[in-house]
């Protein structure tokens, strides 16, 4: 599983890569995902739909991850917005 945050003109930058299914990689991927959900990243997991549509799911917690999901996209809120 690859962790990518999206930067503006620079593309999609590697934060963290691992193997879900080896203890440390995954504890590593977890505080990696908890790190960039306290930075106010919002996080994504790419999906393709019927028809070969692409989309992506939301993700608040390490646990709504697909296991066999390959990537988690991260990525700013959108500014603005009333208080």
């Amino acid at each position: 599983m690859r962790f990518l945050r999206m930067k503006p003109g620079h593309g999609e930058v590697l934060l963290a890569e691992g193997d879900v299914d080896i203890t440390e990689d995954e504890q590593r991927l977890i505080e990696e995902f908890r790190a960039q959900l306290d930075a106010g990243m919002w996080a994504a997991v790419p999906t393709t739909a019927a028809a070969g549509r692409r989309e992506a799911r939301m993700v608040r917690r390490f646990e709504d991850i697909p296991r066999d999901a390959d990537r988690v996209i991260f990525f700013p809120r959108a500014a603005g917005g009333a208080d």
